[in-house]
């Protein structure tokens, strides 16, 4: 027995060694910082003994509770509309058109009975729907199920479900009205076009469909109910109802319904050209087509003005930019070369999709998310940056939201030597060269992930430059460059002494290679500093330690818990294998 223990702990410890899990890029994980990292899929259920897990498996689907802002609840919500658009489309078609319910009669029954399955699991679904509670996800069905059923969308889904069809065994199999009642579900159509719309990458094209298909519903629910009006009256009575179908030209299924589409189209449409009505009964029918109709077209011009505007918006905004400089520079008589460029500029902008501001349009999210979304976004060229590499999550997020994108034309001189630096910048995007004081004279090549700028605005102690640039940086093509000023930097790096020692490394190694180092200043200073000074940095080095060490005893002990609850499922099952061999055992010799 204790060998076979042994043997299941050794088998158990090395799957635990040699099991790899799925990591997130490490950038973004350190990024995010421990407190955001996700907990193991499998962790809660270590905590857990293998029978109770079973159990769990085994009664799963009865306590399932869905998610309403997961993918499962929307790809629900995407089947679901499905009958409730066919109910919607079909019936009155069905109840007017009896050719129609005649003719496909089988087809309708099994569409109709699956819709109804649906509708059912519909009503489960609700009932395992969760929704948030102080801003988590509430579990409980009893919850669920308070929540649900005294909302007047219940009592719309009962009634929705309630089996009418049962009356077929008295007024006869072809009464689809007697169906109507599954039209009440309609919420759940509406809700999915609100999500995709929400979902969706191009809303306005989104928002011009779901207009045009709730203006061929309504077409269509007017051209069943013409038919029913003419009917009634009796077809061919006057020229305002349907013709007579017993003429062949008006006797199909297909010229009945393609007649009354096209007169309900005529009438909603106010284009008018159909037979005036000649009845009492007519005239209000009409009257009514004619109020609908006016709503329409009022509906159609301001939705669909609102989404060219909005469609055009960002394109009007930007040549009003355009504009605006171009009749500046007309006025102020700028050279043509010099317009030439800056119209390129913009050119350059709108056709590679650079001329949205960033900061505009995220500025209604909070820092956290601005911050995320940025570094996702730029996470390429933040990778390659090497200040980057090995700072803090909390310094990355600071910088991240610091910087200010810029594009520069072909020829343009980022900076040059001798200038007063007042920003450092980081390449996106582009080449660009450092030359000579020339201008052609190319000493080095900047690529996608450099950085440079950070010399003259460190006041590195003992730089012969002091605060001034130490190269001419020019750009080869259009270059997108992030902008960090000096003010934005050092305050970023006031509570992170760890970067700025970093920087200021990076800065002296550049200067004592091009000679630009005094040597002894920069000892100088460095023997010039406080005892203080001196006391806060080991003190501060002091806390992360102390931080650092707390976090990994706490790691530690959790790991003990974990490995004690192992040890114990395990010993309580050799035991209980004991027991059952015991007995069997006792069995045996029993019957012998």
């Amino acid at each position: 027995r204790i060998a076979q223990l042994v043997l299941v702990l050794r088998d158990w410890a090395n799957k635990s060694l040699h099991e790899e899990q799925q990591r997130p890029d490490p950038f973004l994980e350190r990024f995010q910082g421990p407190e955001l990292l996700t907990v193991p899929a499998g962790a809660a259920d270590e905590l857990e003994d293998e029978e109770t897990e079973k159990l769990n498996k085994k009664r799963k689907w009865l306590f399932f509770v869905v998610d309403p802002a997961g993918d499962c609840y929307y790809h629900w919500l995407a089947v679901i509309a499905v009958p409730v658009l066919y109910n919607w489309c079909l019936l009155v078609a069905r109840a007017c058109f009896t050719d129609l319910q005649q003719t496909y009669f089988v087809l309708w029954l099994v569409l109709d009975y699956i819709s109804d399955a649906l509708y059912l699991g519909d009503t489960v679904i609700r009932l395992h729907t969760g929704f948030l509670e102080q801003g988590l996800l509430v579990k409980d069905l009893k919850k669920l199920r308070d929540n649900y059923i005294p909302t007047l969308q219940f009592k719309l889904d009962v009634l929705s479900s309630l089996p009418t069809d049962l009356a077929y065994f008295w007024v006869g199999l072809h009464c689809p009205e007697l169906r109507f009642n599954r039209l009440l579900r309609f919420s759940r159509m509406f809700e999915f076009f609100d999500r995709t719309e929400t979902r969706t990458s191009h809303p306005n094209i989104f928002r011009i469909s779901n207009l045009v298909l709730y203006i061929l519903v309504i077409i269509h629910w007017n051209a069943c109910i013409y038919y029913a009006i003419s009917k009634a009256i009796g077809f061919g009575e006057d020229s305002w109802v349907y013709p007579n179908v017993t003429e062949p030209e008006y006797g199909s299924l297909t010229r009945e319904y393609v007649y009354c589409l096209y007169w309900s189209t005529l009438t909603l449409t106010t284009i008018g050209e159909t037979p005036p009505p000649v009845r009492d009964e007519e005239y209000l029918f009409v009257i009514f087509d004619f109020l609908i109709g006016v709503l329409i077209f009022a509906t159609i011009v301001g939705n669909v003005g609102s989404m060219i505007s909005n469609m055009n918006a960002t394109r009007a905004e930007f040549q009003a930019r355009i504009d605006a400089v171009k009749h500046y520079m007309q006025f102020r008589k700028v050279s043509k070369e010099l317009e030439t460029k800056v119209i390129k500029w913009f050119d350059y902008l709108w056709t590679n999709k650079k001329a949205v501001d960033e900061r505009e349009v995220l500025k209604n999210l909070p820092d956290k998310l601005r911050a995320e979304i940025a570094i996702n976004v730029h996470l390429e060229t933040l990778k390659k940056v090497r200040i980057f590499q090995n700072c803090e999550a909390g310094l990355l997020v600071e910088l991240v939201l610091k910087l200010r994108p810029q594009v520069f034309s072909p020829g343009d001189f980022v900076c040059r030597k001798g200038d007063i630096g007042k920003e450092m910048y980081i390449i996106k995007e582009g080449k660009l060269a450092v030359v000579g004081d020339d201008g052609t004279t190319q000493y080095a090549l900047l690529t996608a992930g450099g950085c440079f700028g950070e010399i003259s605005i460190l006041n590195i102690k003992g730089s012969k430059m002091g605060n001034r640039r130490t190269a001419n940086i020019i750009s080869l093509g259009y270059s997108d460059l992030f902008c960090l000023s000096k003010e934005d930097l050092m305050e970023a790096v006031t509570e992170y002494p760890d970067a700025k020692r970093i920087l200021e490394e990076r800065g002296r190694e550049i200067l004592m290679k091009e000679g630009l180092l005094d040597e002894s200043a920069a000892e100088e200073s460095t023997e010039g500093k406080s005892v203080e000074e001196r006391l806060d940095r080991v003190a501060s080095n002091l806390d992360t330690l102390h931080a650092r060490f707390g976090r990994l005893l706490t790691e530690y002990n959790d790991a003990q818990m974990k490995l004690k609850q192992r040890i114990t499922a395990l010993e309580s099952r050799m035991r209980q294998e004991e027991l059952e061999d015991f007995f069997s055992d006792s069995s045996d010799s029993l019957f012998e």
